[in-house]
């Protein structure tokens, strides 16, 4: 396989970058405000294995004061030469990162992630989790922005009960699997499905 090239890292950012970006903060805004939400972005076009929506939450949220770790399977060349040119983000450990992307097995361990301080809570970690699919399915959803409760189908129920015992630490994510994102706030308590 050859080294991405100048001009493959230039190309699959947003075609309208005013107006994608607008579009696809909106829908990560409306996905972390109503846990389990399935939004769909699919303005961006970056290279395998990123998803679309992976993609455009990067586009959106990324910049050189965000450092970005990239997980095994999603630390490729192509990724990093992308990523530099659309956002100029740095590379980094978990430790330090405030974005972090790839399958949730690669994401492991947890641990690595910043959960904030209870002085700024606000310093932790995003997990964009690459998932197969997305579905209203699956793990219960309760608390903040879900009217009685909601479903999606999680990698996991453990680690997010873990997460949230933890508010107001923690780690947040975003789900994404092709043009589709959902999003599990810290805040959000999950259960089994009955």
């Amino acid at each position: 396989m050859s080294a991405p090239t100048q001009s493959d890292a230039m190309t699959g950012g947003f075609e309208a970058p005013a107006f994608d970006a607008a579009f696809a903060f909106r829908a990560v805004l409306q996905a972390m405000a109503r846990p389990g939400r399935i939004e769909t972005v699919s303005r961006a076009a970056p290279p395998t294995p990123i998803s679309a929506a992976a993609g455009a939450v990067i586009l959106t949220l990324c910049d050189p004061e965000t450092g970005v770790y990239l997980a095994p399977g999603h630390d490729t060349d192509a990724a990093r030469a992308w990523i530099t040119f659309h956002t100029g983000a740095p590379f980094v450990r978990a430790e330090a990162a405030v974005f972090a992307l790839g399958t949730w097995d690669a994401l492991a361990p947890l641990s690595a992630y910043a959960i904030g301080t209870p002085e700024y809570p606000d310093r932790s970690a995003t997990l964009i989790v690459e998932c197969d699919g997305l579905y209203a399915d699956g793990a219960v959803l309760s608390g903040p922005g879900i009217r009685d409760r909601a479903r999606l189908n999680l990698p996991e129920i453990a680690a997010f009960r873990a997460n949230r015992a933890r508010f107001p630490l923690g780690f947040d994510c975003i789900f994404t699997a092709g043009a589709q994102l959902a999003a599990l706030p810290r805040s959000t308590q999950v259960t089994e499905a009955i």
